[in-house]
């Protein structure tokens, strides 16, 4: 009984219903191991009665508005291909909502719905913006990092770097001495 219950404090679920993952259990223990609700109802801690009303329960507004909700986030979600994160689905759920004169839903909503029905967008890399080339000549290192020269003007050092600007070429050139 107890492994089927979540005992941590960040449970989150749809509904508004305070032992609802208890309920769940006993429900779930009665159809597969045929065992008494009384017992059941003993064991979680509840009473019978608050289980058969919570059986018998319609569901709130708010609760029905969820889950229209989630239902259009995971359809949203597989016409993207699951590209959209919170921002991108509360933008595109909010201009279906407006069509349809229906109250606006917050991100904070959104992204937690989709929390609830682990749903996460997929993270796409960067494409390279640039072509790759083979490596253009490369003069030879004459002084192997020994930049100090004993007399003037003995040891010079340039540095050509081409710029590319739209479709032009521009050169930078550096003189070290």
């Amino acid at each position: 009984m107890l492994k089927k219950i979540r005992g941590n404090r960040k449970e989150v679920s749809l509904t508004q219903v305070r032992l609802q993952t208890r309920y769940e259990a006993i429900q779930e223990l009665h159809e597969t191991e045929r065992l008494s609700i009384i017992l059941l109802c003993h064991i979680a801690g509840v009473s019978r009665a608050a289980y058969y009303k919570w059986l018998k329960r319609t569901l709130s507004a708010r609760e029905q508005l969820n889950e229209s909700l989630l239902e259009g986030i995971k359809t949203l979600h597989e016409q993207v291909n699951g590209i959209y994160g919170y921002r991108r689905m509360t933008i595109t759920i909010n201009r279906y909502r407006k069509m349809a004169n229906e109250p606006l839903v917050n991100k904070k909503r959104i992204d937690c719905l989709m929390k609830i029905a682990k749903i996460q967008a997929v993270i796409r890399r960067k494409r390279e913006r640039y072509k790759k080339s083979p490596v253009q000549h490369v003069a030879e290192n004459r002084l192997n990092r020994e930049f100090t020269a004993e007399k003037p003007n003995t040891k010079w050092c340039t540095d050509v770097t081409e710029l590319k600007y739209g479709n032009e070429k521009k050169s930078l050139f550096k003189c070290h001495y």
